[in-house]
């Protein structure tokens, strides 16, 4: 094997385990319980945005120069600003963070020790994690490498298991739209939007390793999610099938850690129930102690020093220790408005920066991702269960909208208007 193939599957599993979160282990279970019989079309869209986009993520963040504000600067840049800020606090103190916590105490303390608090398990969690974001050291980084494949095996070991002895057959769970159903459960896992974070840490391990040709970078980066994105599709199609075997056999309404926990113990009875507990707990740790040291170095560098990376981390932990005790259930429905939101946008910038060279015209970047907003704001507020109704007809007549696309018209249509617009303005002058 020579070094650029032993690179492209270095980087390649380093994808995997940037992607790899544990807490996105939970979603496609549940997702496969309510498709039941229609998993598959339910796979396809989980697959989009939960590998798919978070791949061309990286791929147009390393196009565009490697970081959020080069993909997002192209609209305005404060524009950039603000999301970068919306974003990191998404996959920071507002849900990712806080649902690390709460994922290890459903699945990694409650089932072992149901009599303790999880004000407890929160404090424990985050002091731990508060610790190693302020004095990092190599024991996270380690720990992250030995839990990762630790982790894999066991999934792999449960999958191969409810495969070849299925706790039940799929049934009809009446779904409707399970293609659009997994491709905004998709969303649940954050990982498109971090992709236009973690971008920069991928092109600097490639130049660490002597590439330094932007087209050379690419080329290795698509090849590096070629393989991420194999490992990923076999255990989140894995995971889903378990969860459709399921469908006859659990109530549609069970807790998605519940759920998730009742499989692993159905195949691998209660010590495969503590295995996957344990690795789930620690796999959070090492996850919620990553994103806080990332919180905190951006946060610090936006407001130019004036908020310390100690002062930062503080405040994320405390703030995530509290949201943690919601719950994941809480978590999640507090995610969908926000994710409903910013996730269009998210892919509207990473498909336009793909095809960057075919955009002469930049001002399509700002008329395609308002033409989103438009649409993704009130989506969010539909699902708060906040009713405009002229505005929500308007949006139900729009192409692709029965299938929860309606934000993709808009912003095609307000892509040609900003290019029209500034053609006329050139033309007057």
């Amino acid at each position: 094997m020579n070094k650029t193939s032993k690179d492209v599957l270095v980087v390649g599993f380093a994808l995997f385990a940037m992607f790899f979160g544990a807490g996105n282990l939970i979603f496609p279970p549940s997702l496969g319980l309510m498709s039941g019989t229609n998993w598959i079309p339910s796979l396809i869209g989980f697959l989009l945005t939960g590998i798919g986009m978070p791949l061309l993520g990286i791929i147009a963040a390393s196009k565009a120069g490697g970081s959020l504000s080069d993909l997002a600067d192209k609209v305005s840049p404060t524009f950039s600003k603000i999301l970068g800020t919306v974003i990191m606090l998404a996959i920071g103190p507002l849900l990712a963070i806080p649902r690390t916590g709460a994922t290890t105490f459903e699945m990694g303390v409650k089932p072992l020790f149901p009599g303790v608090s999880p004000i407890i398990t929160s404090i424990f969690f985050f002091g731990i994690t508060l610790f190693l974001a302020i004095n990092p050291s190599g024991v996270v980084d380690k720990i992250g490498k030995i839990l990762t494949p630790v982790l894999l095996i066991a999934l792999i070991t449960i999958i191969f298991k409810g495969i070849t002895s299925p706790i039940g057959s799929p049934i009809d769970t009446g779904l409707k739209n399970p293609f659009s159903k997994g491709f905004t459960e998709g969303y649940q896992t954050m990982d498109a939007l971090a992709s236009m974070v973690f971008a920069g840490i991928v092109i600097g391990s490639l130049v660490q390793k002597g590439y330094t040709d932007t087209k050379q970078q690419i080329k290795l980066t698509i090849m590096s999610g070629l393989v991420a994105a194999i490992g990923l599709a076999l255990v989140y199609g894995g995971l889903m099938y378990l969860g459709a075997t399921g469908s006859g056999v659990f109530p549609g309404d069970i807790a998605k850690t519940d759920l998730t926990i009742a499989i692993t113990e159905r195949i691998l009875g209660n010590t495969g129930k503590v295995l996957i507990g344990i690795s789930v707990s620690l796999a959070c740790l090492t996850t919620s102690v990553g994103l806080t040291a990332t919180c905190g170095e951006y946060f610090s560098k936006l407001s130019k020093g004036k908020l310390s990376y100690k002062a930062v981390a503080i405040i994320v932990t405390v703030f995530s220790a509290v949201v943690s005790n919601f719950g994941v259930e809480t978590i999640v429905k507090i995610a969908v408005p926000l994710l409903v939101t910013v996730y269009p946008v998210g892919i509207i910038l990473i498909v336009m920066n793909i095809f960057d060279d075919f955009i002469p015209n930049k001002t399509a970047y700002t008329g395609a991702v308002f033409g989103a907003l438009c649409v993704s704001l009130f989506d969010a507020l539909a699902a708060m269960e906040i009713q405009i109704s002229p505005i929500a007809n308007v949006i139900l007549k729009l192409p692709l909208a029965d299938a929860g696309f309606a934000w993709i018209t808009p912003a095609v249509i307000g892509s040609i208007i900003s290019i029209l617009i500034l053609k006329k303005k050139q033309t007057n002058i």
